[in-house]
């Protein structure tokens, strides 16, 4: 099902009006290449072009279509009129100079059996006169030739003075052209169901994150331990060409560098399209992704287009039953594993995702952005909040979540109280995870005739009467009356008994009840009858302090405490703007 809607989506790319959005035709493929020797109708050497430009601290190179490369194995096999400096020009770059002697001696043979007519192409001719006298000094002048030394990049010819490349020319398109007609068929595809000559090696898909840089396979039957009742390789999974070239083609698309219908979700890099033109292929990555610093608001317009979609029913684009797929990808040595799939109507997938940005709505102070983005999400449970501290799997799974509207994975709540307790503070990030982990555990426990329990809202909730929430908004009562009394503190109770109070608060909310009568004394007596007043109404609700609280239950012990902090602050900034505008 997935190579048939990839290879739905190429065709659908195929019959689009606008020409920039149609993929290589049969044969073809986009190749991204930094270099272009510029040779003179005689084959005289004029330029090295470089074609890179640079793109966030990198340079990365134009890209052109030329013809479809071939399936790179261990032994030697040139692409016809680019490949890396070693095929193209015999650049020996990793010490050896048989192989690369090999590979050059390749790459002029696929020339060389080019059809009469190609070959009579002044592009072929120039490229023909080129090598017969051709001498690598002759590259030293330009100073670009000793990165090419080091990098081995990937090169191509061009006649000086041409647009196009020679591979581009109308002579070498029409020779080089693949067709299937003439071909007998050798099997059923499985994707058109039609019979077709099978694909024994499908291309490598190229993009996915943390995979080899040549590429890696979906579909690959590369020992005979993968064999079945004497079929050989791709037979094994039978797809005819042309079906195995439409959905690598798709695919390779949809992950190249600068594709807006990708985003990279912990180590599972996450594509996604439509049957059709629509909507959510435009504000997906925006809403998933970390938006721009120039543009600090496109996650939170992202947003509101996706609620009013979900409210009206309607997409400015496409229809609301519209099929729509989202596809995670992740590296497993040279095969790409399938992370998950999912494929809906749009306006039950934006339900979905509306749900989720419901579930981790929560209060916040102004400096916090509305738009709480999946990976800001995520890193906020990393250690030292580093991207490459993200659990290998929880990325995927959480999206996974998202996407079939189930629970979150549990490593997300662990993770969320755990970094909490490590450093002391439910952040914002933090908080809105353990809420939303939580609401969907009470959600589905609540279905059952056995459970009742409320769900947490986004802001201070006075009337839940949980004793892990109320423990945890008497903590933060205690802290704020600490503050009050003596006033920039370096460190306050929450520094030294939250991950106590939150795990064993029998061993410490004592000690801290003492402590606040201490404190209570240096509040001005009114201030203090009204937080000793908020301690008895929240002390009302617990029947004693418990030995030890569960991990659930701890966090619901920082919602209760972050909560109760944010509506301290709230209050604060409101009496503090009243006082303005007297």
């Amino acid at each position: 099902m997935i190579l048939q809607a990839l290879s739905d989506y190429y065709l659908r790319c195929q019959r689009s009006p606008d020409p920039q959005d149609r993929l290589p035709a049969f044969g073809l493929e986009e190749k991204e290449i930094p270099f272009v020797i510029e040779i003179d109708a005689e084959g005289r050497l004029v330029n090295l072009a470089d074609t890179r430009t640079l793109e966030v601290k990198k340079k990365i190179g134009q890209r052109f279509l030329v013809p479809q490369g071939a399936k790179k194995t261990s032994g030697v096999v040139a692409n016809l009129l680019w490949d890396t400096a070693e095929y193209v020009l015999g650049v020996d770059t990793k010490g050896k100079p048989e192989r690369v002697a090999e590979q050059h001696a390749a790459f002029r043979t696929r020339l060389a059996g080019l059809p009469p007519d190609a070959l009579n192409d002044a592009g072929i001719q120039a490229i023909l006169a080129f090598f017969s006298g051709f001498d690598l000094i002759q590259f030293e002048a330009f100073t670009v030739w000793p990165e090419i030394l080091l990098t081995n990049p990937v090169m191509t010819f061009r006649l000086h003075g041409d647009m196009e490349l020679v591979c581009q020319r109308p002579l070498i398109v029409a020779a080089t052209a693949v067709t299937t007609d003439g071909v007998t068929p050798d099997g059923v595809c499985l994707v058109s169901g039609s019979a077709a000559t099978i694909e024994r090696l499908h291309p490598a898909i190229k993009g996915v994150w943390g995979a080899q840089t040549s590429g890696a396979n979906i579909v690959s039957f590369n020992l005979d331990a993968f064999n079945s009742y004497g079929k050989v390789q791709g037979a094994n999974a039978p797809l005819g060409k042309p079906a195995v070239f439409a959905y690598t083609t798709a695919l390779n698309h949809l992950l190249a560098r600068d594709s807006r219908q990708r985003i990279q979700v912990g180590d599972a890099s996450t594509v996604f399209w439509a049957k059709e033109v629509h909507d959510l292929e435009a504000v997906l990555p925006d809403l998933f992704g970390e938006p721009p610093k120039d543009d600090p608001d496109r996650g939170t317009d992202a947003l509101k287009v996706l609620y009013q979609s979900v409210q009206s029913g309607k997409f400015s684009h496409g229809a609301a039953d519209t099929r729509f797929h989202v596809l995670g990808l992740s590296p497993n040595a040279a095969r790409i594993a399938i992370r998950f799939w999912e494929t809906a109507p749009a306006n039950e997938l934006a339900q979905r995702i509306a749900r989720h940005f419901d579930d981790i709505k929560i209060a916040r102070a102004p400096h916090d952005p509305e738009h709480l983005s999946l990976f800001r999400l995520l890193t906020s449970l990393a250690v030292q909040g580093k991207a490459d501290n993200i659990p290998p799997n929880l990325g995927g799974e959480v999206m996974r979540a998202i996407l079939q509207g189930l629970p979150y994975p549990a490593p997300l709540l662990n993770l969320a109280v755990q970094r909490t307790r490590a450093e002391q503070k439910p952040t914002y990030a933090r908080a809105a995870a353990i809420k939303a982990s939580l609401n969907r555990i009470i959600r589905r426990a609540n279905l059952t005739a056995f459970a009742s329990e409320k769900e947490f809202q986004a802001m201070l909730d006075q009337t839940n009467a949980n004793p892990a929430y109320l423990l945890g908004r008497l903590f933060a009562t205690l802290e704020k009356i600490q503050e009050e009394a003596s006033p920039g503190l370096n460190a306050t109770i929450r520094d030294r008994y939250y991950s106590a109070a939150s795990s064993t608060p029998v061993a410490v909310f004592t000690t801290l009840l003492r402590l606040k009568n201490h404190h209570l004394g240096k509040l001005p007596k009114g201030r203090a009858v009204q937080m000793e007043r908020l301690i008895g109404e929240i002390m009302g609700g617990l029947d004693g302090f418990p030995r030890i609280l569960a991990l659930p239950d701890q966090g619901r012990f920082a919602l209760g405490y972050y909560h109760q902090r944010q509506s301290f602050f709230t209050k604060a900034e409101s009496t503090n703007n009243q006082e303005e505008s007297k």
